[in-house]
């Protein structure tokens, strides 16, 4: 496996190495290094979106997900997904004509104009931070898992941690926006090409897609129904979970960017249909994956503690039991996941703070850059403290930055003065999110999930900061 290593490894960074290099423009604007010139084609836009919301999560925690929770994972995600893309449709011609109006250089950027207060942009930045940290360290912690496995005892996990963040800053330093687009278009051809042999042969291992589901029905029931094994599929959780995907491209903003550097409206659109069918074809693999691992795995995970067994089942599942040009392109794929993911929303933090920077062009770029380093560190460190829930961790932080919907919508659709009652009430919402998170208040009341009352609470308050508003 060691040799396919080295022949994929060296292709893929040989195709970064060029990305960088084409990417690279000396005495480049801000605008071009952050924007990419705003000339995104449809084939890189569809790429592009689509690495950015299919990356290690979908690698590993979908998979992950479906051998714990069962086939109701189809309906928290793939589900959501297609909702998101009609959303998408409506909301980027939206944006893009507010982008004419106030110019863009970030989302928290944006909406400080739209409500002509700049506590609006920073509560959006804040929650931005707090809940895309904890995604790129998803990214992180996955390749960590992967190479430690496929090179035990060669060096800690924290180690290969750290090269893939030393990776990701000089590419992204070197290239801007345009390199790390040119970076997803790999990821996305890698992650398809990859979960699809991988898929294959598990569902093989059965026999076909009813043999799957015959064996599955003798050996846990409970996964082929909601609320599945562990009940955690609710209702409330696919009403949650959708109003949290639904709003990625509103509330991430390294999806929102890429809706905005389209080169033209029909572009966008092309690109959000496109994205649907990528999402349908990326998602139904995890399936066979994750039922492999449910019903081939299930006697060797039993005995381990649930923070071992998410490891062990991408271990078994994604290198050991494939040949090793398969178990090789696996990794090396991983790795395109995690450093086109990671560099991505790190970009878009630096991004959001340079959009609430009011200094000349030079200063915003070397403020960007370092922001830039000091976000990667901060999700190094982050990394190293979670080892298993890769699908738990990622939803939360979808529901974290969904809070800011509410708020970043109005700001978007209104064409009048409206009350700043929103963004007090979106920063008290995400204060008691994060007590429920850390468990300091409860998760529910009155049977009802917080996550889902906050946000239509704050949608309530939207309407009303609406009406007090003067035209």
């Amino acid at each position: 496996m060691k040799f396919w290593i080295l022949v994929f490894g060296i292709a893929y960074a040989a195709l970064l190495i060029f990305a960088s290099l084409k990417s690279y423009k000396k005495g480049r604007s801000v605008e071009d290094f952050m924007m990419a010139g705003s000339s995104i084609g449809i084939l890189l836009g569809v790429l592009t979106y689509a690495a950015a919301l299919f990356s290690t999560f979908t690698f590993l925690g979908m998979p992950d997900f479906f051998r714990r929770h069962g086939i109701g994972a189809w309906i928290f995600l793939a589900v959501s997904d297609g909702a998101m893309v009609f959303f998408i449709l409506w909301f980027g011609y939206h944006i893009r004509m507010k982008v004419k109006q106030l110019g863009f250089k970030g989302v928290a950027g944006m909406i400080s104009k739209c409500y002509g207060n700049k506590w609006a942009g920073y509560t959006i930045f804040l929650t931005a931070f707090l809940f895309l940290i904890p995604y790129v360290g998803i990214q992180i912690q996955g390749i960590s898992i992967f190479m430690g496995a496929a090179f035990p005892d060669f060096i800690p996990s924290w180690g290969w941690a750290v090269g893939i963040v030393i990776v990701m800053l000089v590419y992204s330093e070197i290239g801007g926006l345009k390199a790390i687009v040119y970076s997803d278009a790999i990821q996305g051809v890698l992650l398809l090409t990859v979960l699809w042999i991988i898929g294959y042969n598990c569902l093989n291992a059965f026999g076909g897609v009813a043999a799957m589901f015959d064996k599955i029905e003798v050996d846990n029931v409970a996964l082929l129904s909601t609320p599945g094994p562990e009940g955690l599929f609710s209702a409330q959780f696919f009403i949650a979970s959708m109003i949290a995907i639904v709003m990625i491209p509103v509330t991430q903003p390294q999806l929102t960017t890429r809706l905005v550097v389209m080169k033209s409206m029909k572009s966008m659109h092309l690109m959000a249909v496109a994205v649907g069918a990528f999402a349908i074809l990326v998602i139904t693999p995890t399936i066979f994956i994750g039922m492999y691992g449910a019903s081939f795995l299930k006697d060797t995970l039993v005995d381990l503690p649930i923070a071992q067994q998410a490891g062990v089942f991408f271990k078994e599942t994604f290198l050991y039991r494939q040949p090793n040009f398969v178990a090789a392109l696996a990794l090396v794929g991983l790795i395109a996941a995690g450093l086109s993911t990671t560099n991505a929303q790190i970009f878009a933090l630096g991004s959001e703070i340079r959009g609430l920077l009011n200094l000349e062009e030079k200063k915003v770029m070397r403020i960007t850059k370092f922001s830039i380093f000091i976000f990667a560190l901060i999700a190094l460190v982050f990394s190293e403290l979670i080892k298993d829930q890769i699908a738990m961790l990622a939803r939360v932080s979808f529901a974290g930055t969904a809070l800011m919907g509410p708020m970043i919508l109005l700001g978007i659709l209104s064409n009048r003065k409206v009350s700043t009652f929103i963004i007090l009430a979106s920063f008290a919402a995400l204060v008691i999110f994060l007590l429920s998170l850390g468990g300091i208040i409860p998760g529910s009341y009155f049977g009802l999930r917080l996550d889902l009352t906050l946000f239509v609470s704050l949608s309530v308050v939207a309407l009303i900061s609406y009406g007090m508003g003067k035209k």
